[in-house]
């Protein structure tokens, strides 16, 4: 006789969570309260219990790597129960994985191959960007990434191209994205592909129209589970909802306080709203959290209590009271960063590893001091949800037009820059400027002059006015600083301009970082002392040491957790944000405070919370602002924070 599944490692929530087998469960899960142990140990009972067969279990999660651990520590507990599976029969995967397997055997239903492609958004962006070519759409005035992101919006949102002309607004960018979304649409077709919006939007369609392949798929999963529900946006709950229509037994694992992605469409409403989506939903609520000191919980729970969007829950522990967070203001960024870099190398000599340290950060821009002082410090890090400051696009963009400024023979920085922003430069006057080269023996940009001055037309027009702009600012770099330099640089070569006309979040995160820039230029009294300083810091920045702290924003972080977390910034316009403050009101304040409980509850044993009292947010010439501390700050118990 096969052993029953062992319950005795589950919590009386967590039994509750899976042994409620029938109808609508909605397990709301706190931070570190283990859902995932929830997900897959429900699995494996409802199999080992003869309730269906592994086959007929659908479980959506919304990352491969979570998808893999789901399906590995299911079978680990099925083995357990001595019930024989076949793992290659389990559906266990993305909703984009499992709606793609769903809709590829009805190809010609939505006029497709069986071999058709799936594109990338960089091919997305090549697509419409030939459109735009074809339809003489200026592309300065309507960026390609921009059309893209609504094109994109209205496929997570299930409308198609004659709902976004009715909805768009007119004369406005979205006006014209509608119109490019049915040009776009006909060219996927042509080229026998869809893109990654259309795999869920084409599977909807298809249960709405062909209803024989709803019930197919209803019939076939008895049971669906459903990780992160309160990450969903309206095309995976609209999915979630028909396929569970007939029999609905779905349970979805979420935490409503842990919403923070409403910026690519995740919707909190979704779980908020649970028990009236799903006929008499049992709701089950994990509160012990097997992560976090008594402190660090309290500080968390004291912090989101203040929200009015979120469903009541109990967060509490077992574990030691802990130490206070503690929180230190310091004078300006550089104290910062020495203050928690000093941190670091101490806890590192009382055994702390560098790989369960963290520094989370709310924005990007804000890594390049704590990168600098890390590397001064010869401690090793890698980051996480994003690139090192001085190799991102932006920043090596920047520095290639000082460092064409500085050398006039600098090919490598020219070819760079070129052409960015665009200036109708493509890959064919290149090559005629690289043949002068060749033939004369003298650098690119030096033949580049020879082709301007043999030639005549629109793009010789165009760089000519480059060149006289990188000479002019040549003339100025002895008398100018080099932040006010590379301020005007910036502005004269039209790349603020390209990066304000897109109007994306990827965007407004450039430009905070280029404004970085400019703060970090006020340290070096010479553009040549800056480019030197750059050079060693790209030589010194590959470690292979696996033990490195982690630089994260506090979004890719979600799900991790660390020994020690350090959360700088702790001010107004930084935690909380002021786009989401300017853009969302109180909507954004609240989606902002759960960004900060999950950034806390990352922690295991400590926390550090640094604000400055100046801060140089734009990259002016002004000396730096005065910051006023984070709202966030005064929501967290007093007894659970210790002022240094």
């Amino acid at each position: 006789m096969k052993p029953v599944f062992d319950i005795s490692v589950l919590n009386k929530e967590q039994v509750e969570a899976v042994e409620t087998t029938d109808g609508a469960v909605l397990v709301l899960a706190g931070a570190g309260t283990g859902k995932t142990r929830v997900l897959t140990s429900r699995i494996a009972y409802i199999v080992s219990q003869n309730l269906c067969k592994i086959g007929e279990i659908l479980a959506v999660t919304f990352t491969n790597k979570a998808a893999r651990e789901m399906k590995e520590r299911a079978l680990v507990l099925l083995s357990k129960t001595h019930t024989p599976v076949d793992g290659e029969l389990l559906w266990i995967g993305t909703f984009h994985a499992l709606a793609l397997r769903m809709i590829r055997p009805f190809h010609e239903k939505f006029d497709r191959s069986r071999n058709f492609t799936i594109i990338d958004a960089d091919d997305q962006l090549r697509l419409i960007k030939k459109i735009m070519r074809e339809h003489e759409i200026d592309d300065k005035k309507y960026a390609p990434k921009q059309m893209a992101y609504h094109i994109n919006r209205w496929k997570d949102q299930c409308r198609d191209k004659d709902e976004a002309r009715k909805m768009a607004q007119r004369f406005s960018t979205e006006e014209v994205a509608s119109k490019i979304y049915s040009q776009y649409q006909d060219a996927l077709k042509t080229v026998d592909a869809i893109d990654f919006g259309d795999i869920l939007k084409i599977s909807i369609e298809l249960f709405k129209y062909s209803p024989q392949i709803l019930e197919t798929y209803q019939n076939k999963f008895k049971y669906i589970m459903v990780d992160e529900y309160q990450d969903t946006n309206v095309a995976q709950y609209m999915w979630l909802r028909l396929l569970s229509m007939n029999h609905g037994n779905i349970c979805c694992v979420g935490d409503d306080d842990q919403s923070i992605y409403s910026w690519r469409g995740a919707d909190v409403g979704n779980i908020l709203k649970f028990d009236r989506d799903f006929k008499n939903p049992k709701v089950v609520r994990l509160g012990q959290n097997y992560r976090s000191t008594k402190n660090i919980i309290r500080a968390a729970s004291g912090l989101i209590s203040n929200n009015s969007m979120r469903m009541k829950k109990e967060f509490w522990t077992d574990g030691d009271v802990g130490l206070p967070l503690i929180v230190k203001s310091l004078s300006d960024p550089i104290s910062e960063a020495c203050f928690i870099g000093n941190l670091i190398e101490s806890k590192k000599r009382n055994g702390i590893k560098y790989s369960d340290m963290a520094i989370l950060v709310r924005a990007a821009f804000q890594t390049r001091a704590f990168e600098e002082r890390l590397l001064a410090l010869g401690v090793p890090y890698i980051i996480i949800g994003g690139i090192k400051f001085y190799e991102r696009k932006e920043v090596k963009d920047a520095v290639a037009y000082l460092k064409l400024t500085v050398n006039e023979d600098d090919g490598i920085a020219f070819e760079r820059i070129v052409n960015i922003p665009k200036r109708g430069i493509g890959t064919s006057t290149i090559n005629k400027i690289y043949a002068i080269a060749t033939e004369e023996n003298i650098s690119l940009p030096m033949a580049g002059k020879k082709f301007v001055e043999s030639n005549d037309g629109q793009t010789i027009v165009r760089l000519r006015e480059f060149f006289e702009k990188i000479d002019r600012w040549r003339q100025i770099i002895e008398s100018t600083n080099p932040s006010e330099l590379m301020q005007c640089i910036l502005n004269e070569s039209g790349y603020i301009d390209m990066l304000n006309e897109l109007k994306t979040i990827e965007s407004e995160a450039k430009l905070e970082t280029l404004n970085e820039l400019i703060n970090a230029l006020k340290g070096f009294d010479s553009i040549h002392e800056f480019l030197d300083y750059i050079s060693l810091v790209l030589d010194n920045a590959d470690s292979v040491e696996e033990d490195r702290v982690v630089i994260s924003t506090i979004h890719a972080a979600k799900g991790l957790e660390y020994h020690s977390v350090f959360i700088p910034g702790f001010e107004e316009n930084i935690l909380p944000h002021q786009k989401s403050i300017a853009e969302k009101g109180d909507i954004g304040i609240e989606e902002e405070r759960r960004l900060c409980y999950v950034a806390i509850t990352r922690a295991k044993k400590e926390t550090y919370i640094t604000l400055c009292s100046k801060r140089n947010m734009y990259g002016t010439y002004e000396s730096m602002q005065y910051s006023q501390p984070s709202r966030f700050l005064y929501d967290i118990p007093k007894e659970s924070l210790k002022i240094l």
